[in-house]
């Protein structure tokens, strides 16, 4: 069993099973949604002031929802005891990780898709910036979060208190890369500093959690 081989099963085999109940996705539109309209009646900023709040509302929103859906990444894999048939198979470990981090990204990558239009319109936003650089940082960030999420979601799933264990783990973590997602967004829309600092930090953040993630995945995935 090749280690793509299996991933891209894997990972076919989760979005078959999304799209046939769309638990993750309604989830995170009904959190996200509810977290645009919130914020749009507890402020009424100007569009200056939008551009420089946007970032932090947008990722914020982002972040929160992501973790309803990284929450059920490894609770499917509980039910008849598929985690631990694959834990006695002989498919690479590093496998099942790669399917559930694209996986999670494919879904949070929609759900900006679907949700950056909302923002748009509720804040009046327009960039000053290039919009093409929201799309790279976008990207880098959305692997951020869902990288160490998957990671830490294994890491909590056999614990009593998953579904608050994983945000106690997984936010002080992603301090430095939701800091870099918030100031480069702030950067592009209002067109005041370059954000490829920030950007440049996102890559380096993703490349060391990513092999750090591969590195220890094995041993989270074999202990009891």
């Amino acid at each position: 069993m090749t280690t793509i081989g299996v991933t891209r099963t894997t990972l076919l085999k989760d979005l078959r099973m999304e799209w046939r109940s769309k638990d993750a996705i309604n989830s995170m539109l009904f959190f996200a949604l509810l977290v645009v309209v919130i914020f749009s009646f507890a402020f009424n900023p100007t569009a200056e002031e939008s551009r420089r709040i946007a970032g932090g509302l947008i990722w914020v929103a982002f972040l929160f929802a992501a973790v309803v859906a990284l929450n059920q990444t490894w609770a499917r894999e509980l039910r008849n005891q598929v985690l631990d048939a694959y834990r006695v198979s002989p498919a690479p470990p590093n496998a099942l990780f790669l399917a559930k981090a694209i996986g999670n990204f494919f879904f949070v990558v929609v759900l900006e898709a679907l949700m950056a239009p909302l923002f748009v319109v509720f804040y009046d936003l327009r960039s000053v910036g290039p919009v093409w650089q929201l799309i790279v940082v976008a990207l880098l960030g959305t692997w951020a979060l869902v990288v160490n999420g998957t990671f830490f979601a294994a890491l909590s799933i056999r614990t009593r208190s998953r579904e608050i264990m994983l945000p106690l783990i997984l936010f002080p973590i992603s301090i430095p890369a939701l800091l870099a997602m918030v100031d480069a967004t702030t950067s592009i829309l209002t067109g005041e500093a370059s954000p490829d600092f920030w950007i440049k930090m996102l890559a380096v953040y993703d490349v060391v959690f990513t092999a750090v993630c591969l590195l220890l995945f094995e041993s989270v995935l074999n202990a009891e």
